[in-house]
């Protein structure tokens, strides 16, 4: 081979993989603002939204990015990367659902004040797009992450609430998901809002999450149960299937008797807001 066409093959292969590396690079750096933002804005799953309202800029031009991703290009990544964009935009747009009517004081007596659910239609029919797509909260949630079949992404949704899952200080990335959703687990029974173990009221209570998504949760967990939950309800089975191994000594005693009563407790509607010395 000629030197001058060497070149010319050498060149072309740089080329093909210039041009392979470029998105490969730009999902890479996709989440980093979001990243920056939460580590700027959030606290052990509180958020100062009056600075982040004061300051939003970076989040609405984060969400802008995400707007303008082709469709098509999103359908083509590989499962974690998928995961990581919903899970981000879910959580982004509930900021911003937040900071746009920041501070809230809602009049209806179902639930608190400041509570997000006093945004009429919040989750169920305010539209936002994402990678073309025209999408409610609900519908990322139940139509682009529940078919993914990973449970643990229900309680990796912030929601804008006390009760919902811990918002992280940092953006979910597909290099690191599988870590941060076991993190995310190991965190159910640290929570209150989630997971209270009462061996004195011979009690296990639990987030309605678990019952919200049901479906999700048997499928993913209920069929690993320890045998000796066989005669409880597929739910039940899940909830200890997913929660037992995080226990402390004491607690897994309890549960591993299995004379426990399982309850749902009351979801904390209240704002996750750390503005003004925290939740009130």
């Amino acid at each position: 081979m000629s030197s001058g066409r060497a070149l010319v093959v050498i060149l072309s292969l740089a080329l093909a993989c210039s041009a392979t590396s470029r998105p490969q690079a730009q999902v890479a750096g996709l989440h980093r603002p979001l990243d920056q933002i939460l580590d700027t804005y959030v606290r052990d799953g509180l958020v100062y939204y009056r600075a982040l309202r004061s300051e939003r800029r970076p989040l609405d031009a984060y969400l802008a990015t995400l707007a303008g991703l082709p469709r098509e290009t999103v359908d083509g990544w590989p499962r974690g990367q998928q995961m990581a964009l919903w899970l981000n935009a879910y959580n982004a747009l509930v900021l911003r659902t937040v900071i746009d009517r920041y501070p809230i004081a809602g009049r209806s007596g179902e639930y608190p004040r400041n509570s997000i659910r006093q945004i009429s239609g919040a989750f169920e029919r305010a539209e936002h797009t994402v990678a073309g797509r025209r999408l409610t909260l609900d519908q990322i949630e139940l139509e682009l992450l529940a078919p993914f079949g990973d449970a643990r992404t229900v309680l990796a949704l912030g929601r804008g609430s006390v009760g919902g899952g811990r918002l992280r200080s940092e953006a979910f990335s597909a290099d690191r998901l599988e870590t941060q959703l076991q993190q995310v687990t190991a965190e159910l029974p640290t929570r209150r809002e989630l997971v209270r173990i009462e061996p004195d009221d011979g009690e296990v209570s639990v987030t309605p999450l678990f019952s919200w998504r049901e479906a999700l949760f048997t499928a993913a967990y209920a069929d690993g149960a320890d045998p000796r939950f066989a005669g409880r309800s597929p739910l039940e089975r899940a909830i200890v299937t997913l929660v037992l191994p995080h226990l402390l000594p004491g607690e897994r005693a309890f549960v591993t008797a299995n004379t426990f009563r399982v309850s749902f407790h009351e979801y904390d509607w209240r704002l996750n807001d750390l503005t003004g010395g925290g939740v009130r």
